[in-house]
Formats: structure tokens, sequence, C-alpha cells
């Protein structure tokens, strides 16, 4: 494995580049401009002087999302990558690093602890063209993303969910920069501060129980991890992918079929430990505001329907904000839902009837839709919203 070399939530984070019109469309091969420029409150500019070997070798942007110690974690970024797919990037890195209150590692002191620690070791992010091929890699310090592998919510890769050529890898590579830099892996000779060692210890423990039986890659693999020391970051981006629904849609098991696991319903079954452990670390749902790409049309769910191969992951989104000017929609799931229109006309789904539910437009023209049945639709704050659809009416806001 190459090695993986927010506030605390993104307080300062560096985009610039040309919107597509597609989220998963790459730039043209042209020159970008890299004035600095905010985008959904990410923050690009050009590439700092003190990574020019990085200018040299085709990145052009850059990213800082600044840790609480007020030092940045690093993500260099070459051409091709789109405004979205940077946006993406950094959305999963803020939720790796979000508190999760009442659990045992997932404090907003132990997350500033993570942050800190992949800030002091000199974490780096590398958002890289094209795929995974030694042709498009390089040998700079940094843990590798490529532009074939980020999904944009709503984007066609995203609502294909084609596993053969651009599979959504960002959870896993990016876990794997929160992991190394930050969290700390058991035994790992090269990393001098870790944040979590009591997690390290608890999660070694887990992967032992579940190697040979509910995660299984081939043997060759394991021993070639086992070397760098490396097997612990391999099963927890695994146990993690399907947590998040992200192999749901897949017609054989977990991470290529290594890991028994292939969704959130799996895990009492196969490995419970792993599901406990997760949970007391990471939220249960995607914490960011996913921006759908704007060549999205139709409706956007946020509840699961098996025919619909990218509600596996969907399902557990709580925030969306729609882009471009497409008329699309959104169908809430039962969590909490935060829904942001475009300047299309814009209908929010929901499952009830209207008398079942209490609308308040607040001052600042948000509408709060509660569901008066528990257990349905949540708690929802709609803003740039024209419609609501109740199963027995359309209500124009």
């Amino acid at each position: 494995m190459q090695k993986r070399p927010l506030t605390l939530l993104l307080a300062s984070a560096l985009i610039a580049g040309c919107n597509s019109s597609d989220g998963n469309a790459s730039t043209s091969d042209a020159a970008v401009s890299v004035s600095p420029s905010v985008v959904h409150g990410v923050r690009i500019e050009a590439v700092p002087a003190q990574f020019s070997a990085y200018s040299d070798a085709g990145y052009n942007r850059y990213v800082a999302v600044k840790a609480p110690s007020g030092k940045a974690i690093h993500i260099l970024i070459m051409d091709r990558l789109s405004d979205f797919q940077i946006i993406k990037a950094v959305n999963v890195l803020n939720h790796y690093l979000t508190p999760v209150e009442g659990t045992r590692y997932g404090s907003a002191e132990q997350k500033r602890k993570v942050a800190n620690a992949m800030a002091d070791n000199g974490a780096i992010l590398k958002l890289m063209n094209y795929y995974d091929e030694p042709k498009y890699n390089d040998d700079l310090d940094g843990q590798p993303l490529f532009e074939e592998e980020i999904q944009v919510e709503g984007g066609a890769w995203y609502v294909q969910q084609d596993y053969d050529n651009h599979r959504d890898a960002a959870y896993e590579e990016i876990l794997h920069l929160v992991h190394d830099y930050g969290i700390g892996v058991l035994n790992a000779p090269n990393v001098s501060e870790t944040a979590l060692p009591k997690f390290q210890q608890e999660l070694n423990a887990i992967q032992q129980q579940a190697l040979g039986n509910a995660y299984n890659p081939p043997a060759e693999t394991v021993r070639e991890w086992q070397q760098e020391i490396s097997v612990d970051q391999e099963y927890l981006a695994a146990v993690i992918d399907s947590y998040y629904g992200l192999w749901g849609a897949f017609e054989g098991r977990g991470m290529w079929g290594m890991y028994q696991v292939k969704s959130r319903s799996d895990f009492a079954r196969y490995d419970a430990a792993a599901k406990q452990i997760v949970e007391q670390i990471f939220s249960p749902t995607i914490n960011y505001d996913a921006y759908i790409a704007d060549s999205f049309n139709g409706t956007f769910k946020l509840k699961f329907d098996s025919n619909t191969p990218y509600t596996h992951h969907a399902q557990y989104l709580t925030k969306v904000t729609l882009s471009g000017a497409n008329n699309s929609n959104v169908e809430l799931n039962g969590y909490d839902n935060t829904v942001t229109g475009n300047t299309g006309v814009n209908t929010v789904i929901v499952h009830g009837k209207k008398a079942e539910y209490q609308m308040t437009l607040t001052d600042n023209n948000v509408i709060l839709l509660n569901d008066l049945v528990s257990g349905r639709d949540g708690d929802n704050r709609l803003s740039n919203i024209e419609k609501i659809q109740f199963t027995d009416q359309i209500h124009s806001l």
C-alpha cells in the first residue's frame, strides 16, 4: 500500500476551476484559472510556493482545511477535477472530522486531536487526473484519490453506480488519510503523533477476529498488507463503505467480494463488533451538505428505493442543495432533512397527507416542515422550495 502519507469543520478550505455541466465531467485540458474563489463555502487558490514540486507535476489548485491548531491539512488538485468533485472530497474529509457527541472516540475533543495530528503529521490529499494506473501516478507524498473515483451526488456516475469504471472511492481513500495521519495505526513505525491509541487497539482486535471470517482478502494481499502494517486501514475502509451503503448496488458482497457485510443490515449477522466501533467514532448519517450535480434532472431520492441503485447510499444523506437550473425535486427520508433549492422550480416530496404536517415560515423565509407522524419524515428545513407534494395534494409555497 502506498503510504497514505474544523475549524474542525471547514473553517478554511481553499477551490478554483471551471464548473462543468455534469458533476463528474472534468475540466478541459486548457489552462484553468487559479484566481482565488469560493464555491459553496470552499475556498480554492493557486498552489503555494512550498508545494512547487506538485506544481511541476501538474497540480494547479490548492485547498487548505484548517485544524483547530491553525495548521492546515493540505489538498493538492490537478486540472481535470471539477468543482463538484473538489467539494465532495472536502465534504468527506469534514464528515470524518465532525464530532459525534456521546461516543467513546468521536467527541469534539477527540476529533480536535485527530485533525491537529493530521496537520502536525503533514497530511496531504492528492486529487489526481484520470484513474489509478502507473502512468497517471506520481511519487509525491500524499494520499491519492483519482478523478474517476469521485462520484458527485446526482452526477451520472453516482446515479448509474458503475462499479467497474467509476466506483466511489472517496470514502475509502480519505479515510486512509484520516486513519494514517490522524487516528493512528497500531504498531505503525512512521507517524510520530497519533490521536486515538485506544481506538487503534480496539480496532486491531476486531480486525483480527474478522480476518478469515467476515473479511476474506486473498492470502497474498493479506501478506502484503501485513508487511506494510496496513490490514487495519484496509479493513476499516471496507467496514465504512458497507456501513454507508456504498456496496449496496453491487452484485457481490462488500469491497469487491472480500467483505461478507454488504449493507448495514448485514453487520448483525457477520461482523457486529465492527458496526459498534464505527458508531463510536463516526455519525450514522452523512452529515455534510451534498451539492447535487447541476446536470441532475428529476427527483433525487433520499428515501431508500430498491429500484434506484444510488439510494443504497443516499438514504444516509440528511442535507442536500440542488445546483443549476433544472426543475429537480427531492424526496425526503426518515431523518431530519435540510433541503435547499436551485434556480428552477423545486418540489419536496413527503409521504403523508397535508393535515399530518405542521408548516411554519421563519423570518428568513425558511419553511419548517414537521411530520406529526412519528418515524416517517421527521422535522425538516426547506429553503428556496416552490412546492411540497403530499400524498393527497401539491401545496405551492
